[in-house]
This record gives C-alpha cells, sequence and structure tokens, in this order.
C-alpha cells in the first residue's frame, strides 16, 4: 500500500534556500513510492493550520520541508489531538538554517532522511508539553531561557539574515550586557530553585542553534525532560568556555549542572523570553512535561 504524506513546504526557510532545492528532494521522495500533498507556507504560524487540518482529515504521515521552525509547527498542528486520535509519524527535509533536532541523528541531510524513507525506518519520539499564562505548545527539541534564549532574541532581531552564524553573533552581543536572572522552578514537585542563573536549557534532544549541543546528555525517546543549569559565570569565562558549547564538555565545568525529570514547574512572576525549537518567543511559563512516545520520527 503506497504511503500518504502530507509535506508542508516553508520556501523562505534557510534565506530561501528551501524553495529552491524542495522541488528536486521532494522528486526523491516520490521516488520512494510515496505519494504526497504539499502546501506552502507564506506566513509564519500558517503551518499550523494546514497541519491541524490535514490531521482532522486523516492524515497521520507528515513531512517537514524547511527548518526547526516547519518541524515546530506541525508539531503544533497535530497535537494535543494527537495524544488520543493516533500517534502520528514526522520526517524531515532539513532545508533550512538550523535543523538543530535531525543533528541528533544525522548531519547528512536529505540524505539521510531519503534513506530512512526507502527502508521505512521510524523511531519512537518523546513530545514536550509547555504550559504557559496564554495557553500550551508542544515541542520535541528544546526550550532555552535565560542567556541562550536572551541571544536568540538579539539574533532574529538583528542577524536572521546571517543564518547559523547569526545566533552566534547574537550570543557575542549579548556579552556586552550581561546580566543573570532567576526563574524559579522545581523539578518533581521537588524544592524551589530561586537562585539566579545564565541559563536554563530544558532538552528533548541536544542540539540547539544548529550545532550547540547544550543538553548532551538528553535522548528524544528515553521518557525524560533533559534539565541543564549553568550559574553565573563572568563574560570572560563565557567566552572561554564557548567552544565548549558545541562540544558539549560545558556541562563539566562547576557552574554547570544537569539532571532529568518528567515534569518541571515554574513560579514566574512575568513573561521572559524563551526559544523553542528555534522560535523565539515571550511566554510566562508554568510548566513542562513529557509526553513519553507521543510522535515517531523517520531518523
Amino acid at each position: 500500500m503506497t504511503e500518504r504524506f502530507f509535506a508542508v513546504l516553508n520556501p523562505a526557510a534557510g534565506g530561501r534556500r528551501c524553495g529552491k532545492l524542495a522541488p528536486a528532494a521532494l522528486d526523491r521522495v516520490r521516488g520512494c513510492g510515496i505519494k504526497l500533498e504539499v502546501v506552502q507556507t507564506t506566513r509564519p504560524g500558517e503551518a499550523i493550520e494546514l497541519s491541524r487540518n490535514a490531521y482532522a482529515r486523516g492524515f497521520r504521515n507528515f513531512l517537514a520541508v524547511g527548518g526547526d521552525g516547519t518541524s515546530y509547527e506541525i508539531v503544533n498542528g497535530v497535537f494535543p489531538e494527537a495524544q488520543s486520535a493516533g500517534r502520528p509519524t514526522l520526517g524531515f527535509l532539513p532545508l533550512g538554517t538550523g535543523n538543530s533536532f535531525l543533528r541528533d541523528f544525522t548531519t547528512r541531510g536529505v540524505e539521510h532522511t531519503i534513506e530512512a524513507l526507502r527502508t521505512g525506518r521510524r523511531r519512537l519520539c518523546d513530545v514536550i508539553r509547555l504550559c504557559h499564562a496564554d495557553g500550551e505548545l508542544y515541542y520535541i527539541n528544546m526550550l532555552n531561557v535565560g542567556f541562550a534564549a536572551d541571544a536568540g532574541e538579539m539574533a532574529n532581531r538583528k542577524f536572521k539574515r546571517w543564518g547559523e552564524a547569526g545566533y552566534i553573533l547574537g550570543v557575542l552581543a549579548r556579552l556586552a550586557r550581561l546580566e543573570y536572572q532567576t526563574f524559579p522552578h522545581r523539578l518533581d514537585a521537588g524544592d524551589w530553585d530561586r537562585r539566579p542563573c545564565l541559563f536554563l536549557a530544558l532538552g528533548n534532544s541536544k542540539f540547539t542553534g544548529g550545532s550547540m549541543m547544550i543538553a548532551p546528555g538528553a535522548d528524544p525517546s528515553d521518557g525524560r525532560i533533559e534539565y541543564v543549569r549553568c550559574s553565573p559565570i563572568g563574560r570572560l569565562r563565557v567566552l572561554w568556555n564557548f567552544p565548549r558549547l558545541f562540544t558539549g564538555t560545558y556541562v563539566n565545568h562547576p557552574l554547570a549542572s544537569r539532571a532529568s525529570a518528567e515534569r518541571i514547574e515554574f513560579d514566574l512572576r512575568e513573561a521572559v523570553n524563551v526559544i523553542v525549537d528555534g522560535e523565539v518567543l515571550r511566554l510566562k511559563c508554568r510548566s513542562v512535561e513529557i509526553l513519553p512516545s507521543a510522535l515517531d520520527v523517520i531518523v
């Protein structure tokens, strides 16, 4: 039986590189014997609506043609309905800027996806639900608050046209006005942590900003949220340890700590910058919790 996929194409992803490369990549998918319904997005958030409608029409296989933002919107289109109406499958044609989630499995990009589609290779993947003051959202990659999110906001506002390098520029720019914030939180109903920190990362997978390994202990199918906290650290130490963000070895620094949890609660007084699966938002977070094995991914 021929499989049907709902493919969401963001032609603007990767500095519009996606729109140029997608037709050939989609033809290769069809060459694997897969039937595609392809839609193009024209504005942020549209993929959520398109995916929600496709799920309601019976689609359970989805293909993100773009970057992390495209897959993020598909996930938020099919959830929360997918928790009770049938587990969806998500594949990736990584033609965007960061493609952080897929980096846990490969750096071969489209070639890896074509091989996985041809052989029918799938694996279970957890999804994380974030509840905030205005509702809820879902993610499969990572949530950052603090310095990492502020750097993402800076990169999105000033350096977006530079692609993955723009996030690094955002990091360096934020160093000029480095500040420490408190994000009161607790893991699995434990004690509240109200200490100032440089950043918090709550990961389902390892990478953010493309190739920064912020949560090296994360496993997308272990039923746990990987929690990383970095205590206040001076500008020079941030610069000195910056290369270690790309190898994940920064978590061995005495001022860094990690743990894992099924649920993390927040007690924030106001909304803060967050970067979730590459999307820069401002939210008053209330909790994050794991939804084990809620999604199949083609990797």
